[in-house]
């Protein structure tokens, strides 16, 4: 047995295990399982203690390593535990040099497990050319942005992923335009802080600059996809480029967080309610078919019923389709730790009632979608997605397709053709 990575949390974690694998095998690591982890909430972190528990149990004999943003915030708490074997960065793990000493340590039995630099230190990043993907599939990831040089109240990720930092544009387009030979239909930008692309690059290009250059210089690129995006960020040629190429999916993942404006506040956002509600209105302007998904958070520290009503409102006001729910988790070392905080049991009543609405929308954007023709990207036997991001049950397509179909009805959960 060579290298199994578990991965926990966000798209960029997805597209980092591939990176992790590629330079651990290369580093000869054997018979070893790499959690990488995520730090978002408490109950992430909890679930990458009992993975690791769980498969210690069930390969004893396999080294752990323990690495990603909880690995960097809390290095010492795995490091604790008994069947941790090394703890390494979430800069670090991107690197080759880090697992030859991870092995290294292994082979001479050495008893320090902890292997984590200082990320905030870091400036610059390097592009990591990921050719582990299976060839022709259908949908892979490409890195262009790390890190985050905000700080809301609430998130402990920068300490986890650092200051913002890109990828050069030549490199992504080189990138983008590999994956696009190999077959490999729908690219997704990913990142921490997609908006803030390019602030720490020569000339400050942004990331509708980027999106411009992929499309104009990867014209056999099928489809091209965005990742959450801080809307108050989005910049000129980011919108033109939704608006006019239709290679540009019409589907934006917004971190909303609150409807609230004082909560926002508290939040130490940068938007407000109206802003929101303005960019989904603008969006649509630009491009009618467009659909959002949103983080919002629920139970945020100090939030009256009130409050939380108007981030119950925002999903109709923005016409939300994907709700993506957090129930509000105290991160240590947080500004909002500190403040009141709601009760628990309220916490979930109110994430409860989000997803519900979430639920409620996708099953009427679900209907409103019959009669139409979409061009469905086969995911898997039987499954596949449109444009727009939504389910659609199919079979007799090839894996890695993209197929015109006209969507006869909804099970409620998927679409049918």
């Amino acid at each position: 047995m060579a290298v199994d990575i578990v991965t926990f949390g966000c798209r960029l974690n997805a597209f980092e295990a591939e990176v992790i694998r590629s330079k651990a095998e290369a580093a000869g690591l054997e018979d070893t399982i790499v959690i990488n982890s995520c730090a978002v909430t408490n109950e992430a972190v909890a679930q990458a203690r009992q993975s690791i528990r769980k498969l210690k149990r069930e390969r004893p004999s396999a080294r752990i390593v323990v690495t990603g943003c909880a690995a960097q915030t809390q290095s010492g708490m795995f490091a604790d535990m008994a069947e941790v074997d090394r703890v390494v960065g979430n800069d670090d793990k991107m690197r080759g040099e880090a697992w030859r000493e991870a092995r290294d340590a292994f082979d001479l039995g050495a008893s320090e497990k902890i292997a984590v630099s200082d990320i905030m230190a870091i400036r610059e990043m390097a592009p990591h050319l990921v050719d582990g993907y299976a060839r022709g599939l259908p949908r892979v990831f490409v890195q262009v942005q790390n890190g985050c040089d905000h700080r809301c109240t609430f998130c402990i990720i920068p300490y986890g992923r650092g200051n913002s930092r890109s990828v050069p544009m030549g490199a992504v387009v080189e990138q983008v335009r590999n994956l696009a030979e190999r077959g490999h239909a729908e690219i997704v930008l990913t990142g921490v802080d997609l908006t803030s692309y390019g602030a720490d690059l020569p000339g400050t290009p942004k990331l509708g600059m980027l999106t411009k250059q992929i499309l104009r210089h990867v014209p056999e690129l099928k489809r091209l996809r965005i990742s959450s995006i801080d809307s108050i960020e989005a910049d000129d040629d980011l919108l033109d480029a939704i608006a006019g190429d239709a290679r540009l999916m019409p589907h934006l993942h917004l971190s909303l967080q609150s409807g609230d404006d004082m909560i926002l506040k508290r939040m130490k956002r940068r938007h407000s309610r109206s802003d929101a509600i303005a960019f989904c209105d603008q969006l649509r302007r630009l491009r009618p078919d467009v659909v959002f998904g949103a983080d919002i958070i629920a139970g945020f520290p100090t939030e009256s019923e009130e409050m939380f009503s108007r981030s119950l409102d925002l999903v109709e006001e923005c016409g939300l389709t994907f709700l993506h729910v957090f129930p509000y988790s105290p991160r240590p070392g947080t500004p909002a730790a500190r403040m009141p905080q709601v009760a628990g049991a309220l916490i979930k009543e109110r994430a409860k009632r989000l997803r519900a609405a979430g639920e409620s929308a996708l099953r009427q954007r679900l209907q409103a979608e019959v009669g139409a023709t979409r061009d469905v990207l086969i995911e898997s036997e039987g499954q596949g997605r449109t444009e727009h991001y939504l389910p659609v049950a199919i079979a007799g397509e090839r894996v890695g397709s993209v197929v015109p179909r006209v969507i006869a009805g909804s099970d409620g959960e998927r679409l049918t053709t």
